[in-house]
């Protein structure tokens, strides 16, 4: 163990020293992925495959489900941290694991804004939703704009809902940056099943590197322009990343999907110097659009 329930997943923690290390965060206060639950004591799914993507690229990699540790001064020596969490992290939460203080947010943010790097997998977007968040999830199909909750400023959106029957599709991906980090060979569009998130409340600065391709989908909550599904921004000196895939577990071996999370990381904690652009209106003039809500 190291710090607040703290593992080095590979490697032995004095490994740190020698390359950049990635803090992976998995706290469920919401509902909690299959892909982060861990059975038996054993690491999740997200757990062994980050670590491996970090045995591949050269960084080392801490896993936690312990909101403390966003108190400790420890923070300060990631490189990044990956977020694959859900609901209000302050609170105890699904998970029953200990919860960030609002202490903990407020080093979060700062600590991003002052030059750590960020990636938010899936529901990290479902995460810190702005307030009131009723049952009816009236509140999310209105554009707070900058009175969002600060973390959804940082991440760049919010989720607003996901569709039912069915649950998961397959759509069509365009690629709108081929030349992001994990994307350098890949052909758009690419056909992908996923638990897609709709999306609101997107940050202007948003350099986009995905889109969802609407057409044909079914659910009320995709008719819509397309919107933005992977991104970068810069967030003061941060680096931050999102992309709203990774629901499935089958998608944490895939390829495709593995080498847009690693090159991610990368890319928030700065091995690729490239500049990055705003983009939003340009790649996804509809991106605006919040679809109507229609009752469960």
């Amino acid at each position: 163990m190291a710090g607040a329930g703290m593992v080095f997943a590979n490697g032995p923690a004095g490994a740190a020293n020698k390359k950049k290390s990635v803090l992976v965060f998995t706290k469920s206060s919401g509902w909690e992925h299959e892909v982060v639950k861990r059975t038996g004591g054993k690491p999740s799914i997200v757990d062994d495959a980050i670590s491996d993507l970090g045995y591949e690229n050269g960084f080392q990699v801490g896993v936690t489900k312990d909101g403390r540790i966003f108190e400790e001064k420890k923070l300060g020596s990631f490189a990044a941290v990956v977020f694959f969490t859900t609901g209000d992290l302050t609170t105890l939460g699904t998970d029953g694991k200990p919860p960030i203080s609002a202490k903990g947010k407020r080093s979060l943010l700062e600590a991003v804004e002052k030059g750590m790097g960020f990636v938010g997998i899936h529901s990290a977007s479902d995460t810190f939703h702005t307030q009131p968040d009723p049952e009816d999830l009236s509140n999310r199909y209105v554009a707070h704009g900058e009175k969002s909750d600060p973390y959804l400023r940082m991440l760049g959106g919010e989720f607003i809902v996901h569709g039912k029957e069915p649950r998961l599709q397959t759509a069509n991906l365009i690629v709108n940056d081929p030349k992001f980090p994990g994307l350098e060979k890949v052909s758009s569009p690419v056909s992908f099943e996923e638990e897609w998130y709709s999306l609101k409340d997107f940050v202007p600065d948003l350099h986009v590197i995905m889109t969802l391709e609407t057409k044909g989908m079914k659910g009320e909550c995709y008719q819509r322009a397309p919107y933005p599904v992977t991104w970068a921004r810069q967030h003061g000196q941060g680096r931050v990343f999102y992309t709203a895939l990774g629901d499935k577990p089958e998608s944490w071996r895939n390829p495709f999907f593995l080498n847009v999370v690693a090159g991610g990381i990368r890319w928030a904690f700065g091995e690729d110097n490239r500049e990055i652009l705003p983009d939003l209106s340009e790649m996804a003039p509809g991106y605006a659009e919040i679809p109507p809500k229609f009752p469960d």
